[in-house]
């Protein structure tokens, strides 16, 4: 299959999942392009199969903002005409279904019929898609896709209760690739954040309010009072300068780092003890999935997709949210150092159940429904 990906190529979670994926399947032998305003930052063109076409969009002073929309649909017609695509696949509903919308009328203008699978990954639909101004473009977008798939099944449920969608939703949950994310030998760089042993607590995420980074650096606070312990905060985002300015005010500022965005977070995860995700709201929880493959527990918050990813108090421990209290007394049991093995063989061990190679069949038999159900209409 000629597979066309359409992402942001950006950190976030949905733009890993499609880079990832897209390298899988290209790794499988289908031919695998890209389309989006910038090279992926995952992406690497190891593989005969993978190709990257930019969206090139200008600004003209009749547009106070650049057209992305209408030059992506452009994009995605000339690569479908070009290089013979047999599906598009679109993470992120906003623009990106919408575009890909336009594109396959174009190409039904012209003869050709381009079936168009939509994955919603989470603030597309919760943050996004709940805006009045979206939310008919959101919904049209994803009752006009040939196949729509979300990363949960709570994300699922979601998208069903705030929007009239009549089109059938297929849950794949999102992946590890496990050569990738595991734990290294990486002694050296333990040694030098925690030079007297202490317990290492991890967080990544984007620093926006709904992570909750006050919450980590709350908890750690607490997690500090009982066991010494240092704090890695990775990523970047509005709340950073907040989150920096109440490590000051708690006194707690010389046993956190932060190291902004990193490529090879697998490295920094190898050495973790424990990781934090106190999220309001995560569709999935990709970041505590990357942590489990590198033998790290979790401490999350209940919501969204995160208990169809955690099992309590085997893989680590989710509580309400903002029950700082809480997270602190789990925390503390899991860094224990008669519990933390067993919490981080529990943590690997769910993690293989989300290896590529057991998902990447789901979205191949998905393209394959959805290709023979396009085969159909135009037969009729």
């Amino acid at each position: 299959m000629k597979i066309g990906i359409v992402c942001y190529p950006t950190f976030g979670g949905s733009g890993v999942v499609a880079t990832e994926l897209g390298k899988a399947l290209a790794k499988k032998g289908h031919p695998v392009h890209f389309i989006t305003y910038n090279q992926p930052s995952r992406l690497d063109f190891l593989s005969e199969n993978l190709y990257y076409h930019e969206v090139e969009f200008r600004s003209y002073p009749l547009f106070e903002y650049p057209p992305y929309e209408l030059a992506l649909a452009s994009k995605m017609v000339s690569v479908v005409k070009n290089e013979q695509l047999d599906l598009l696949h679109v993470h992120y509903a906003i623009p990106h279904a919408s575009a890909a919308y336009m594109a396959k009328q174009i190409l039904k203008s012209q003869g050709i019929y381009i079936p168009v699978i939509t994955t919603l990954h989470g603030t597309d639909i919760t943050l996004v898609g709940k805006d009045a101004s979206y939310e008919p473009v959101v919904t049209f977008s994803i009752n006009k896709s040939d196949g729509v798939t979300s990363v949960s099944r709570d994300l699922k449920k979601e998208t069903y209760e705030f929007f009239d969608i009549t089109n059938q939703i297929e849950v794949i949950p999102n992946f590890i690739d496990l050569d990738k994310f595991k734990k290294q030998k990486k002694d050296h760089f333990k040694k030098a954040i925690c030079p007297d042993d202490e317990a290492l607590v991890v967080h990544t995420s984007n620093f926006r309010k709904v992570k909750r980074v006050g919450d980590v650096i709350q908890t750690f606070f607490n997690i500090r009072k009982e066991i010494p312990a240092k704090l890695l905060m990775i990523g970047d985002g509005p709340e950073r300068d907040p989150a920096e300015q109440l490590c000051r005010e708690l006194g707690v500022g010389n046993d956190v780092r932060f190291l902004g965005k990193l490529e090879a977070v697998e490295e920094v995860l190898s050495v973790a003890d424990l990781f934090m995700m106190p999220s309001e709201k995560e569709s999935f929880g990709l970041a505590a999935l990357e942590a489990m493959a590198c033998e790290v527990p979790v401490i999350s918050s209940n919501s969204g997709g995160l208990p169809e990813l955690q099992v309590q108090g085997v893989t680590g421990f989710m509580s309400n949210v903002g029950d700082i209290e809480d997270m602190t007394r789990k925390a503390l049991f899991i860094l224990d150092k008669n519990n933390l093995p067993l919490f981080k063989a529990n943590a690997l061990k769910r993690a293989k159940e989300f290896d590529i190679t057991n998902i990447l069949p789901l979205y191949e038999n998905y393209y394959r429904q959805i290709l023979e159900k396009a085969r159909l209409k135009e037969a009729i």
